[in-house]
């Protein structure tokens, strides 16, 4: 295992001392601080960014040969963490403590250490991931947002205000759909320098609003929490196999979401992220590919087609049928007949 020794702030002089440990260059531009991994060690790279107000970002984006274990051990109060594991895991701990904390991907884990203790942060060998910690120097900080912690939730009231880092803190979650996106945004944005600073800290702060939005979600019972997570996807992919298997059905939302674990509001968002609709609006978009399937592959009658895809009218399924395809069911089937056999007649002649 490779031992990784960090004892020096900003975020410029980590990635110095990470640089220095791996025996390769790193390069800095407008506040920003780059190192590639060399190629003995594995690939990929890591990246910090310091902010003005006491918050800076860094992005672990790395596949390593052997295990890593970076140790943040400088002699001051440590930083307040935001970690996001987006690919792969990684296990944190306290420098003061042996408890290890597995963080995996679509998880979040905010977490202070106590006085002067640092983090451990542990990679596996030969694994992708991709972290990203948002990092909050609470004495500077706070003079940023003093007027507004009262608004806050009590716990997080008194995270921002130990200054003095007296209590040890750590939480952790899956993040939301909202703050999976800013980070894809922060990913693919192509601006350099200080556009690319303006960005950045414009894009942190936002993933700081809505953690703090979501962490009040998280106190509620699961059941009833309105923010989706990330890692609910799957259960939005389940939802929508679940309506192309009961479309002969009457399917109604809150059936829907009850069997995949989800409340209406987040089936609703999810379904706007992963396929830019309402869960009606798939329901009825599967409806008509079924329809408009069944009456070109099939010899069903109209009144067949009513039954095997859950519209309650033969009236109703032509005004849909029409308003999506121009035409009528009927002449649908018509003309695709008789371009069919046009196209059977020109083949044999």
């Amino acid at each position: 295992m490779i031992k990784i020794e960090v004892k020096s702030l900003p975020l410029g002089d980590v990635i110095r001392d990470i640089a220095k440990a791996f025996s390769t260059n790193y390069s800095g531009s407008c506040g920003e601080y780059y190192l590639d991994i060399p190629k003995h060690l594995g690939t990929g790279y890591i990246k910090g960014i310091n902010f003005d107000g006491g918050m800076g970002l860094i992005e672990y984006n790395c596949l390593f040969n052997e295990a890593v274990e970076f140790h943040f051990t400088l002699n001051e109060v440590h930083p307040l963490k935001f970690l996001y594991c987006l690919e792969g895991s990684l296990d944190h701990r306290f420098e003061n403590s042996s408890t290890l904390n597995t963080i995996t991907k679509y998880q979040q884990v905010i977490v202070a250490s106590s006085l002067l203790n640092g983090h451990i942060l542990s990679f596996k060998e030969n694994e992708q991931f991709i972290i990203n910690s948002l990092e909050i120097v609470r004495s500077v900080f706070k003079s940023k947002i003093e007027c507004d912690l009262i608004t806050m939730n009590s716990k997080l009231q008194d995270l921002f205000n130990d200054i003095l880092a007296k209590k040890p803190f750590y939480y952790n979650g899956f993040y939301s759909l909202k703050l999976a996106s800013l980070f894809r945004d922060m990913q693919i944005f192509e601006g350099k320098d200080f556009l690319k600073k303006l960005f950045l800290e414009g894009k942190s702060y936002q993933v700081l609003t809505e953690q703090i939005i979501q962490f009040e979600d998280d106190l509620v019972e699961a059941p009833k929490r309105s923010i989706l997570r990330q890692s609910e996807i799957d259960q939005i992919d389940t939802a929508a196999k679940l309506i192309s298997h009961q479309i002969s059905e009457k399917i109604t939302i809150k059936d829907i979401a009850t069997a995949v674990g989800l409340n209406p509001n987040k089936l609703q968002e999810g379904f706007q992220y992963l396929y830019g609709t309402t869960v009606n609006q798939y329901i009825q978009r599967t409806r008509l590919s079924l329809i408009s399937n069944l009456i070109i592959n099939t010899d069903y009658s109209i009144s067949d087609i009513v039954h095997l895809t859950g519209i309650t009218s033969k009236s109703y399924l032509s005004k849909i049928f029409k308003e999506e395809y121009g035409k009528s069911p009927s002449d649908f089937r018509k003309e695709y007949l008789d371009a069919w056999l046009e196209k059977k007649k020109n083949l044999k002649s």
